[in-house]
């Protein structure tokens, strides 16, 4: 099949490519390269027949719907967001511009594009989302998909929101969505601003380990490689309409 992958050049998208390429898929990548996106994590695709690279932002419309209409996708996986929380303390607009009305537009660009399909036409938008839409959990318990939003960062809420327009179009205009909400990952080519990367490069360099908040929280952690096969299942074999947690019970 071929699929659009927004933010492919990233940390959990690229990992998904590699993933899909294997696969026998053929993958469109959609990726402005911000500082966190990197060509490099994709050497092990960047040649194959099957791959294919545009630079673009998510809020650029036309370009959007240009390549909608080049590639014929059979779906969108869109993983491409701002997401660190500190970030978005900074420059929440940068969050609101790329995660709520990136997410508008590809929403909308889908909608176009299928407009003028056959009905029968097979297609799919995986939203891949975070469990930190769900707000904080204390020292017992689960989120599961019917846990109520509880955003408390500016990231968050973005992601709540792109959630929630999401869910709209699928309501609304019967787009065939499915949202995923996955714990904290953890693994190759992470950007080493977040917190397992930092930590072992701040102990490699001798710096002081950052306590966050009371040093209390606690957090789920899952392997990226994981990750990408549940994507991969659900893509393949999720329910239109349906969120999905993904997560390692660890």
């Amino acid at each position: 099949m071929k699929i659009i992958i927004t933010g492919g050049a990233g940390f959990i998208g690229s990992s998904l490519i590699n993933l899909l390429i294997k696969k026998g898929h053929t993958v469109i990548n959609i990726d402005s390269l911000t500082y966190a996106g990197n060509l490099k994590n994709l050497n092990f695709v960047e040649k194959h027949k099957n791959y294919f690279f545009i630079k673009s932002n998510i809020c650029n419309t036309t370009k959007i719907i240009e390549i909608f209409k080049k590639y014929n996708p059979n779906a969108i996986m869109h993983l491409a967001a701002e997401t660190h929380v500190d970030n978005s303390i900074g420059k929440p607009n940068t969050f609101i511009r790329t995660n709520i009305n990136g997410t508008y537009n590809l929403l909308e660009a889908a909608r176009n594009f299928l407009s003028k399909k056959d009905k029968n036409f097979k297609f799919r938008f995986i939203h891949i989302s975070t469990d930190e839409v769900y707000g904080s959990l204390g020292s017992i318990g689960k989120f599961n998909e019917k846990t109520s939003y509880s955003p408390n960062s500016p990231y968050s809420a973005s992601k709540a929101a792109s959630d929630h327009l999401v869910r709209a179009w699928y309501k609304t205009y019967n787009l065939p969505t499915i949202i995923t909400n996955c714990s904290n990952n953890y693994g190759p080519r992470q950007f080493p601003e977040k917190l397992i990367p930092k930590m072992i490069y701040n102990i490699l360099n001798n710096k002081p380990l950052p306590i966050y908040g009371k040093g209390k929280n606690s957090r789920e952690w899952m392997h990226v490689q994981d990750h990408c096969e549940a994507l991969l299942l659900i893509f393949l074999k999720g329910k239109i309409g349906e969120s999905y947690n993904i997560g390692s019970g660890i």
